[in-house]
């Protein structure tokens, strides 16, 4: 497997696994990834090492202005059903978090209450839960967790 930039050829293949993954939600739409790609947010796709498809994607916002103002939010991170359980969310989490340990910052998400394999890889990736949003996914009402895994310096990454 391989990570490469996300494309917006790509986009209608993340539409689909949005709407297998989130099913009862509000799953992204071509718009919304179309705007991420706009922005200039850090978008990566995983493929197989030989050929095009689209196995997950990942992205990541980091705001601020200078090294200790950052902020990282993973926006989304998702693999395809049928390729899930052979680490390409791990690894997409990885490069998302070494984008962010780049700037020093901090890294927030929001993750479902009650998705346990995602609450899992995040926790074993030093994430620590700071609070719940009651009804966060929609139309599900679903509620979320807003996790955090605090910045790195570059000594603790080298280290």
């Amino acid at each position: 497997m391989r990570l490469d930039p996300l494309r917006r050829r790509d986009i209608a293949r993340c539409v689909e696994i949005e709407k297998i993954l989130f099913p009862g939600d509000d799953p992204w739409n071509a718009h919304a990834f179309h705007s991420e790609l706009d922005i200039g947010h850090f978008y990566l796709a995983a493929r197989p090492d030989e050929g095009d498809e689209l196995l997950g994607y990942a992205g990541l916002a980091v705001l601020g202005r200078r090294r200790g103002e950052y902020e990282a939010t993973v926006h989304t991170l998702g693999v395809a059903p049928e390729h899930q359980g052979h680490g390409i969310g791990k690894a997409l989490l990885l490069a998302l978090l070494e984008r962010a340990d780049e700037f020093e910052a901090p890294v927030f998400l929001e993750v479902r209450t009650d998705n346990t394999t995602a609450l899992g890889l995040y926790k074993r990736h030093g994430f620590e839960r700071l609070g719940i949003r009651k009804r966060y996914y929609q139309p599900s009402g679903a509620d979320a967790y807003t996790m955090v895994r605090p910045a790195r310096t570059r000594d603790e990454v080298a280290g």
